[in-house]
């Protein structure tokens, strides 16, 4: 009897001072990693909220990453887009001076000659691959977004003609890009469906004419130039207003991940002042069982049982 009231007072006392070393342990882990909840039936209604912020969290890095590469695109389209227009520009002043009748001839056969050439680079920036390895004007396709006719010499457009839009977040969705047509296309003075590759072409066909004829050509191949230019600054202004919208949604992504840094730090965060107070409680009572333990196990009475 007396032997299992002495084993009982030993299994009692360890018990005791391995549940306290535990909560200590546990305590000095909060303090270490600042998270109070070591396992979701610690706090199962907080535990199921931080799930609730992982998942966030998780969301918004997928958010980031498309938003990044539709801002890339962007970019790259709007750089490509500022080209154009730089060419167009060239192509208007030299088809002005082909409209004047003291140029002759021959200058206007070497106007010509710099429109098919710039005719060419228009088509090379068409041409241009985004961030992803696809035409920046060739809506989904992966491959040019103009073919040039081996025979005719015309640019075909052989994009698709949408583009997908992309989830930046939130719900929201943007075009990582313009088509060709949206870009290059536009009515010409005739009221027919055309493209600045065309125009250019048949500009510089008519200037090779000469005469009267090629000076009528270039007066009418300024308004088509002003048609061209004027569509791509619209175009360039859309990719400006989203890339605007990107960067908006970015600060807005980066004020919820303070929010939900805030919100797991009240929910499932331990409060360092008390976690610190608790702990050294924990210490006090569990240096003070220790010790009682040991005085009571050295009494006569046990020494006498042993």
């Amino acid at each position: 009897m007396i032997n299992l009231s002495t084993g009982a007072f030993y299994e009692r006392s360890s018990t005791q001072i391995g549940s306290l070393r535990a909560r200590a342990e546990n305590l000095q882990k909060q303090i270490g990693t600042g998270e109070r909840l070591e396992k979701s039936s610690d706090d199962p209604v907080a535990a199921a909220r931080l799930r609730m912020l992982d998942r966030e969290e998780r969301i918004s890095s997928v958010d980031a990453r498309s938003s990044e590469a539709v801002e890339n695109n962007l970019q790259f389209a709007d750089q490509a887009l500022t080209q154009v227009g730089s060419l167009i520009n060239r192509a208007r002043e030299i088809a002005l001076q082909a409209a004047s009748a003291t140029t002759s001839d021959e200058q206007r056969l070497a106007i010509a000659t710099e429109l098919d050439g710039l005719r060419t680079t228009l088509l090379g920036l068409a041409n241009g691959r985004n961030a992803s390895g696809h035409a920046l004007f060739g809506g989904q396709a992966s491959g040019d977004a103009y073919h040039v006719d081996a025979a005719t010499g015309t640019a075909i457009y052989v994009g698709t003609a949408s583009l997908d839009a992309v989830e930046i977040g939130e719900g929201q969705t943007i075009k990582p890009g313009n088509t060709g047509p949206e870009v290059f296309g536009f009515v010409n003075a005739a009221g027919a469906q055309s493209d600045i590759f065309a125009e250019l072409s048949a500009l510089s066909t008519a200037l090779r004419g000469g005469g009267q004829s090629a000076i009528d050509a270039a007066r009418d191949g300024l308004g088509m130039l002003d048609t061209g230019l004027d569509k791509v600054l619209t175009a360039q202004t859309v990719v400006g207003s989203r890339l605007a919208w990107v960067e908006v949604m970015g600060e807005r992504r980066v004020d919820n991940l303070e929010r939900i840094k805030d919100e797991r730090s009240s929910v499932g965060g331990a409060d360092l002042a008390v976690t610190m107070t608790r702990m050294q409680e924990m210490l006090t009572v569990l240096e003070a069982s220790q010790a009682s333990f040991v005085r009571l196990a050295n009494l006569n009475l046990f020494s006498m049982l042993r």
